[in-house]
């Protein structure tokens, strides 16, 4: 194909099924690591190719971006710099999150790439109230509040920035983002299970109950899928793209856990713990903190917009959340 994609974080959930996708289609791939020790680990979890290359860049320095992009044609941007999400400590998020966006877009553009897609989240495009019952789409901007999680304060304003930026800007790269849900599917390697924590955790019993909790459940590899066809489609440029999948209750997580996988299933938790008992439990436990904002809440997004220009379609979440389930015991990354 002759086509370089760079794709940032190699070492990542996303970011190593996004190697996988785009070496199986004829691409050279170059993914940046941290440092070049990395790179073993990643070729390990994604298959060794002689048209995979490594760059050591770190989102929160700005040495190694502009040797990354060179030769690029299009850029993945899927990393995220480290942090806890459940930290309250708003600025100890966003400022790496929209400071690193920034860096990569700022090296993009000094190279001439074509296009770069940024992963942004779905809370990036949801409601101020979240005690709403409706369905949203690309052209609502979550309005920026101090009350809101850190993790979502800093993807919302890194987005912003990425388009404000690129608003600025004359030049030939175009920015394109992806707005994702929550991202399940099959792990690649037990080292890094990503955001499948949360079945790990059903799948171990570590869990005592449900909490009212709902998701917008997108496989990994549709979530990748999304972020090629954006990177392609001449009318991807300059646009946002929900991928957000099936809404589900926790609680329909458990039971399709239950009903399809049996004995293995033996530990995940089917009742639904009651909201004031969560609410009670996150005085003490920050995890739960930052999801009480969401206990009952049945906001939904909208993906017409990427089934119609890309011609994009979600596997049914049931499905994602089995072969997650299926991966984790199978990588041996479920320890009772």
């Amino acid at each position: 194909m002759g086509e370089t994609v760079l794709v940032t974080g190699g070492t990542g959930y996303v970011g190593g099924w996004a190697i996988v996708a785009l070496l199986e289609r004829g691409y050279d791939v170059r993914t940046t690591v941290r440092t070049l020790e990395k790179a073993d680990a990643v070729r390990a979890a994604v298959g060794a190719s002689e048209r995979l290359s490594f760059a050591a860049a770190d989102l929160t320095k700005d040495a190694g971006w502009d040797e990354a992009m060179q030769g690029v044609d299009y850029v993945l941007h899927v990393a995220s710099p480290l942090g806890d999400e459940n930290s309250t400590d708003a600025e100890a998020l966003i400022v790496p999150a929209r400071d690193g966006a920034l860096r990569v877009l700022k090296a993009a553009t000094r190279a001439g790439v074509r296009r770069v897609v940024m992963t942004s989240a779905a809370n990036a495009a949801s409601p101020a109230s979240y005690k709403e019952d409706s369905v949203t789409d690309e052209t609502l901007w979550t309005v920026d509040d101090p009350s809101l999680p850190a993790y979502r304060r800093s993807k919302t304003l890194a987005e912003k920035a990425a388009w404000d930026f690129i608003d600025s800007y004359d030049g030939p790269t175009e920015l394109t983002t992806v707005l994702p849900g929550a991202v399940f599917g099959p792990i690649l390697t037990a080292n890094n299970v990503g955001t499948t924590q949360i079945i790990q955790r059903m799948l171990t019993g570590k869990m005592p109950g449900t909490p009212k909790i709902g998701l917008e459940v997108v496989d990994v590899r549709d979530l990748v899928d999304l972020h090629i066809r954006a990177m392609v489609s001449a009318e991807a440029g300059g646009q946002r793209f929900l991928g957000t999948g099936e809404f589900v209750w926790m609680r329909d997580i458990a039971e399709a856990l239950k009903s399809r996988l049996g004995e293995q299933a033996k530990n995940v938790p089917t009742r639904q713990l009651p909201n004031f008992v969560v609410r009670l439990a996150s005085i003490s436990d920050p995890a739960l903190k930052a999801i009480t904002i969401s206990l009952g809440r049945r906001n939904r997004h909208s993906t017409a917009k990427a089934e119609h220009i890309l011609g994009w379609k979600p596997r049914p979440a049931a499905e994602t959340v089995v072969e997650c389930a299926k991966s984790l015991i199978a990588q041996g990354a479920v320890r009772r």
